[in-house]
């Protein structure tokens, strides 16, 4: 994908090119300028999992610009700058999407891109090439006046700040969760440990419930408790049940890093029984932290430590 240049060059090694670094400078200098006052989303990255709707569903209310770049590339930090400061004092009327070829090779690909800089307007699901190279201030005001003129044709005005959002309907609720939810409400945690449980025994797979009935033990564990007594108990740290508790405490404070850390450190020290309960708390506040970072270096930790 990347452009090789002439085989015979003279070879300036060392060499700046004053000229052309002062002026990306006066460019990035107006961009950071008039970025500071520009709506938010009016310039983003695009990936192959979120092209369909970043560029191809958003381009049915607004156009988008799409310009391919990479990092090596001379002209495109020379041009990049330039549709950034267009697109924020356009305040709006068009979004700029950004593709790294290097990066998304698959985007490339389908757009067969020869040479980059390479942009293309998105206008209501259709693609149209704009032009490759970077062209100066004046003619790509001229192309992008002209997209906003065949968008408008299309009835393609909206904006950014304009543009209304789809109305989403409310999903149809589930009434075995709706029942979880009143009992947790009402602080029956009885109650809302049977409504994920009847969930669970139909489908043992269902990581909503299981991380339910694992809130539902937590919040059982920690009511009425004094969490800062907790944490200053938890000062022993022979004393595992302190742990445990001192460990709930941040869990419940979103301090996911600081819990693992803690009960991990209790499994070093306990075998049998004891041992296997904190893994089995590790393994709970697990699957309430869900997808936070902590969770994979957690894992690996405990898996360390038990082996």
């Amino acid at each position: 994908m990347r452009q090789n240049g002439p085989v015979s060059t003279p070879n300036f090694a060392g060499a700046v090119d004053l000229g052309a670094l002062a002026s990306q400078k006066e460019q990035q200098r107006k961009t950071d300028a008039a970025l500071a006052g520009a709506p938010a989303g009016l310039i983003f990255d695009v990936t192959a999992a979120n092209f369909q709707t970043e560029v191809m569903d958003r381009s049915m209310t607004v156009p988008v610009i799409l310009d391919l770049w990479a990092t090596w590339c001379g002209p495109c930090k020379q041009l990049s700058p330039l549709l950034e400061r267009l697109a924020a004092e356009d305040g709006g009327r068009w979004v700029l999407a950004k593709v790294d070829v290097d990066a998304e090779q698959q985007i490339a690909a389908a757009f067969q891109v020869q040479s980059i800089p390479s942009v293309f307007a998105v206008i209501g699901g259709q693609v149209a090439p704009l032009f490759q190279g970077a062209l100066p201030e004046a003619q790509l005001r001229q192309a992008i006046d002209k997209v906003l003129e065949v968008a408008a044709s299309q009835g393609i005005t909206g904006s950014l700040e304009g543009a209304e959002e789809p109305v989403q309907e409310e999903p149809p609720g589930d009434p075995r969760f709706d029942a979880a939810v009143t009992a947790i409400d009402a602080g029956d945690w009885g109650a809302a440990r049977a409504a994920y449980q009847v969930i669970l025994n139909e489908s043992p797979a269902d990581a909503d419930a299981s991380a339910g009935l694992a809130m539902v033990d937590l919040y059982e564990r920690t009511e009425g408790i004094d969490p800062a007594a907790v944490l200053a108990a938890a000062a022993d740290t022979t004393n595992v049940q302190a742990q445990m508790s001192a460990a709930d405490v941040e869990a419940l404070q979103g301090s996911w890093s600081e819990a693992f850390t803690r009960l991990i450190d209790v499994v070093r020290i306990t075998s049998g029984d004891e041992r296997e309960s904190v893994r089995n708390r590790l393994i709970e506040l697990f699957t309430l932290a869900g997808d936070d970072p902590a969770v994979p270096k957690a894992r690996t930790a405990l898996a360390s430590a038990l082996f």
